[in-house]
């Protein structure tokens, strides 16, 4: 009788194992690469039946990529486009922020400016581009003022819904040990609201992206812009792609950037997310 319990104990013991045993799915990585695939492929193959002056595909794209890197135009336009994006795009970020922070925590602050950002929001900022240009010029420190105006909004306005939706149980505790403003504002609100904030810097980022092109169409002709300017009134279809392209390989770029600061600065978001692996 023993030996019947044990070998079937034996036998569940083996089973349950490999049962339990939690399925592995495919890595994310091997989801994106083939998306990108099957897209590259298709296109391919397809673009090279279009009128090369209303479309191209990625070989030809390739190839005149090689030809912009190879004369060193597309490091010299990469260049002039940075510098104006990371600059205003920086201080979006360094004003944006504590600003968020001070109009969600103060009714005042909330009662004052509130209004100027939702409106700096939803305003299409294209329209002041022309006036922007009476103020500061065609120069650099237009791109800069365009970029920033066009990044900074949903920031603030990130951080300030974040701020909103901090637990009053947590702000409670800080007062409880007599924690003056500054200190609840900086130990409690701020880690808090990183989830929201990370969010806005990952929103802006688009934004500041296509403020960048703007601001080279309607100034100083020059950077990425002034490529796909001169490509299209060439009818230059694949040099015209190159920008776009290298633009929405920067955004993508800077959003995983983006992700994986938050990842080293709020580690528990990820924690208590209820997302799928």
């Amino acid at each position: 009788m023993v030996d019947v319990v044990e070998s079937a104990g034996a036998g569940a013991g083996a089973d349950t194992p490999e049962d339990a045993r939690p399925r592995r799915g495919v890595p994310s990585w091997v989801i994106t690469v083939g998306s990108l695939v099957v897209l590259l492929g298709a296109w391919e193959i397809f673009g090279r039946d279009v009128n090369p002056v209303f479309g191209s595909y990625p070989s030809a794209i390739a190839e005149a990529a090689w030809q912009l890197a190879r004369t060193g135009k597309l490091w010299t336009a990469l260049l002039d486009s940075l510098r104006p994006f990371f600059l205003g795009y920086g201080l979006a970020i360094v004003i944006g922020v504590p600003v968020g922070l001070i109009t969600g925590r103060f009714r005042t602050v909330e009662a004052a400016i509130g209004i100027y950002i939702t409106a700096g929001y939803a305003m299409p900022l294209v329209a002041l581009v022309p006036l922007l240009v009476l103020w500061l010029g065609l120069g650099f420190a237009v791109k800069v003022a365009v970029v920033f105006l066009m990044s900074v909004f949903p920031i603030c306005i990130n951080t300030w819904l974040g701020v909103t939706a901090v637990p009053k149980t947590l702000i409670e505790v800080g007062k409880s040990f007599v924690a003056p403003n500054a200190v609840i504002l900086r130990r409690i609100i701020l880690p808090a609201t990183l989830p929201y904030i990370m969010a806005g810097i990952r929103l802006a980022v688009g934004r500041a992206v296509v403020a960048m092109v703007i601001a080279e169409f309607f100034t100083s002709i020059s950077g990425l812009g002034a490529i796909i300017i001169t490509s299209a009134n060439n009818f230059d279809t694949a040099t015209m792609f190159i920008p776009i392209l290298v633009l929405m390989i920067m955004a993508i770029g800077l959003n995983y950037l983006i992700g994986a600061v938050e990842r080293r600065v709020a580690p528990w978001q990820a924690e208590i997310a209820g997302r799928d692996e």
